[in-house]
């Protein structure tokens, strides 16, 4: 069976496990396999064509990525679709969905072109289930696109996957440099901003970061600090806003948008007005905060531009990193 479907010519230039990705698509593409048809086993091929049990793991493993065919434990490999045309299949984990992280997913997938196709998973901050994720997904995709949040000791283990591997959003120092990937330079980002607005920031007599700490990149507050000490402005670094008074000259810096409904709870429940008693900067732009008592200032990355470039990251393969800018988005709030 194995000679009817598979074809592998030993003088051939292209390598023999390409041969049989080959050749098993171009009898997709005749009818030769329809979806459900068993394949050859892979001693059945070894032994037709006098090749490597590795080679033929190989290419199984590859169409198996590309989502071509499927495997049953005990039982062997098994044509899943007749669509040969999908160059990619990706994996996309990330550490949770928001709406500005819906905004890049999105932005992501619009840019995308029909012979990709994308399943998203999510590990919640949770290094047990970031572990069993990639475990078992490896060999299943051509590409991973990883979140790997503030996770310690990953490099080894995305070295591992059977796939092109991008990180995306957070780049810790161990995996700088080895993976290709998108990220946020949180330190520069909340410095730099600040910065821009220096002088409307200039107006309140104190700066208040709420920083939780935990899954937060420690960026944001270092950036935070390095601009207050070099300003001179006075400042306060807090974990959150439990049993405080919001009080007049204060501007503060809400990370987690819940913190930051509290604030302004607090300060129309004080009769302070949001931008002149009380000053509000959040992280991260989304619709709702356009609108949002009269507009609030953020810190963000322009998450769709991020989307886009991790799109083309994907097709282009690629091998580099790149940084995506953020800026001070100013409205009413500050």
């Amino acid at each position: 069976m194995s000679k009817k479907i598979i074809s592998v010519e030993r003088e051939s230039a292209v390598s023999k496990y390409k041969q049989i990705v080959a050749t098993t698509i171009e009898s997709i593409s005749i009818g030769k396999l329809k979806v459900g048809d068993k394949m050859p086993s892979i001693n059945n091929v070894c032994k037709s064509f006098n090749i490597s049990r590795d080679t033929v793991l190989l290419a199984y493993k590859e169409l198996k990525a590309r989502g071509i065919i499927s495997s049953a434990p005990g039982k062997g490999y098994y044509i899943e679709t007749t669509n040969v045309d999908l160059t990619h299949k990706v994996f996309v984990l990330f550490d949770e969905l928001n709406a500005f992280k819906e905004n890049l997913y999105n932005s992501f997938l619009e840019e995308l072109n029909n012979n990709v196709l994308v399943e998203i998973f999510f590990h919640h901050f949770n290094r047990k289930v970031f572990d069993s994720l990639l475990h078992e997904n490896n060999g299943l995709y051509t590409t991973y696109v990883v979140m790997p949040a503030k996770f310690n000791n990953i490099s080894e283990q995305l070295a591992n996957l059977n796939g092109r591997v991008i990180i995306l959003d957070q780049l810790p120092e161990e995996l700088s440099k080895k993976f290709p990937s998108v990220y946020q330079n949180f330190e520069k980002d909340t410095y730099n901003s600040l910065m821009s607005g220096k002088k409307l920031i200039s107006k309140y007599r104190k700066l208040i970061m709420i920083y939780p700490g935990g899954k937060e990149p420690e960026g944001q507050f270092k950036g935070f600090i390095k601009f207050c000490n070099e300003t001179g402005i006075s400042f306060e670094l807090i974990s959150g806003l439990t049993e405080r008074q919001i009080s007049k000259g204060e501007a503060y810096i809400a990370i987690w948008d819940s913190d930051l409904v509290k604030i302004i709870t607090s300060a129309k429940l004080q009769g302070l007005e949001i931008g002149q008693d009380v000053g509000i900067i959040s992280y991260n732009d989304t619709e709702l905060k356009q609108v949002v008592a009269n507009g609030i200032t953020t810190i963000s990355t322009d998450f769709k531009a991020m989307g886009k470039t991790l799109a083309n990251l994907v097709l282009t393969k690629k091998n580099i990193q790149i940084e995506n800018p953020a800026s001070l988005i100013v409205r009413e709030s500050l």
